[in-house]
């Protein structure tokens, strides 16, 4: 005995204006008697606020009251009688009509915000009967008409890590020797198109060890009066293994989580943004003995340089 839903989508993607549509799919041993059957949409921004990204007094408030997006709930069949077998009850739910202004955030999965939009299935049963339940979560995108067309190109920015742009200490063979690492990555991208980009190592006197992009969330929330803020490595990437030969345009193409990001968001309760950053890592005695845990956190023979990152979506 199980009840399912089938979205009309494999990848479960819908936009408001569009019809949610799918198949409620039941498997009975022998027929079931029933008094409706309901489909219920529920849309909500969860906010989490922890120790590590805010203070004490910040971090008592905890789990924050839900930002309600939509609620909506419909009468698939009234009462009546399943038969036994597999049976398929199509559905269709508008999630927004043209003269509602409800605003519809990208779904989104981070480590304190979370935007989900889920569909749930009830087979309303007597009351000696538990009825029986299913949900399944479906991804909402942006509505056309907020954004602009797909750009020509992705807008392009220009940079350099050498020691003198390094705001931690360095390794003395490192700031005595030199180094020169320049490039160009893309600040502002589709959320559906790569990171794309380009890193040249024009000097080292130390040979490199690996060249990662390391894409950065983050994540604010306001709490009371304050705004917690938290930053997390949600996707590392290495476009280089070992000491790269010198002067060599070195491609960078970076696929984008899909779930994990979404279109800058700066909503007045909490704000999503990200962060590119390149991270050099050079050969030396003391990488093989020192604790790799925080790849964000600053190492004596590490070279860095972050870029904000600005995702939209197109028509």
């Amino acid at each position: 005995m199980s009840v399912e839903i089938k979205l009309s989508r494999s990848n479960r993607t819908y936009r408001p204006h569009e019809p949610l549509q799918g198949k409620i799919i039941t498997k009975f041993p022998s027929s079931v008697s029933h008094r409706g059957i309901h489909l219920t949409v529920n849309g909500s921004v969860n906010l989490q606020v922890r120790g590590g990204s805010a203070g004490l007094i910040e971090s008592l408030y905890g789990v924050l009251k839900p930002i309600p997006i939509l609620k909506k709930s419909i009468e698939v069949e009234p009462c009546g009688k399943i038969s036994a077998g597999t049976t398929q009850i199509p559905f269709s739910i508008i999630l927004k009509h043209k003269e509602e202004d409800t605003k519809f955030y990208e779904t989104f999965h981070g480590a304190n915000i979370n935007i989900q939009y889920l569909l749930t299935v009830d087979v309303v049963r007597g009351y000696l009967h538990k009825s029986l339940s299913a949900t399944v979560e479906f991804i909402i995108e942006s509505e056309l008409g907020g954004h602009p067309e797909k750009p020509v190109s992705p807008e392009m920015v220009f940079f350099y890590i050498t020691q003198d742009t390094q705001r931690h200490s360095l390794l003395h063979e490192l700031k005595s020797g030199g180094f020169k690492v320049s490039g160009r990555i893309c600040t502002q991208c589709l959320v559906g198109d790569p990171l794309v980009g380009e890193v040249t190592v024009e000097a080292s006197a130390v040979p490199i060890y690996s060249i990662d992009i390391h894409l950065l969330r983050v994540e604010s929330i306001m709490v009371g009066e304050k705004i917690a803020t938290e930053t997390s490595v949600l996707q590392t990437t290495q476009i280089a293994d070992g000491d790269v030969c010198r002067s060599i345009c070195l491609p960078v193409y970076v696929i984008l989580p899909r779930l994990l990001t979404c279109p800058t968001v700066f909503a007045g309760p909490f704000s999503v943004e990200f962060k590119v950053t390149i991270v050099v890592t050079f050969q030396t005695e003391l990488y093989n003995v020192q604790p790799k845990s925080d790849p964000r956190a600053f190492r004596k023979w590490v070279a860095m340089e972050s870029l904000p990152l600005e995702l939209v979506q197109s028509q």
